[in-house]
């Protein structure tokens, strides 16, 4: 063989040795990109799964907090419903004792008015001008000159 062509396979072996070294380097190179690559990735899920439980959290107490005023509302509400429930019964007590003192008042206009058919001459009130109203006739007071008028009995006598 001649010395040219032994420096031509020389030159060829050495350039495909270079080819193969790049191309070895090349895909480290790659393989390299990639593990970064998908190192990157894992830290930005990482992050990102760090970020959902913190945001889950504040929902989850956002979440406490709301039912905590739906409680209270629904308290407030039934509250109102009771006082509202008292405040009608109250009114309809009070609309039974009117009534009932219709009856009384009624009653009692119907006595006066038996009593003015019976003595038609003397009307309703004292039996003289010097008694006062609601004294009974002959009553006399317990201290001379004193007229206890604030008493819820004024024909109490000690």
């Amino acid at each position: 063989m001649e010395t040219t062509t032994t420096v031509w396979i020389i030159v060829a072996i050495v350039v495909l040795l270079l080819l193969v070294l790049l191309g070895w380097l090349l895909a480290r190179r790659s393989r390299a990109a990639r593990e970064r690559r998908l190192a990157a990735e894992r830290e930005e899920a990482a992050r990102l799964r760090r970020e959902a439980e913190h945001d889950r959290i504040a929902v989850q107490e956002h979440e406490a907090s709301a039912a905590k005023l739906d409680a209270e509302a629904r308290m407030s509400q039934a509250e109102a419903d009771r006082r509202a429930a008292e405040a009608a019964r109250l009114q309809e007590e009070a609309r039974a004792r009117d009534a009932a003192l219709g009856e009384d008042r009624a009653a009692i206009d119907e006595r006066l008015r038996r009593a003015d058919e019976l003595d038609p001459g003397r009307t309703a009130g004292p039996a003289s001008a010097d008694e006062p109203p609601g004294r009974a006739p002959g009553h006399t007071p317990r201290t001379p000159g004193h007229t206890p008028e604030h008493r819820a009995d004024p024909d109490d006598r000690v």
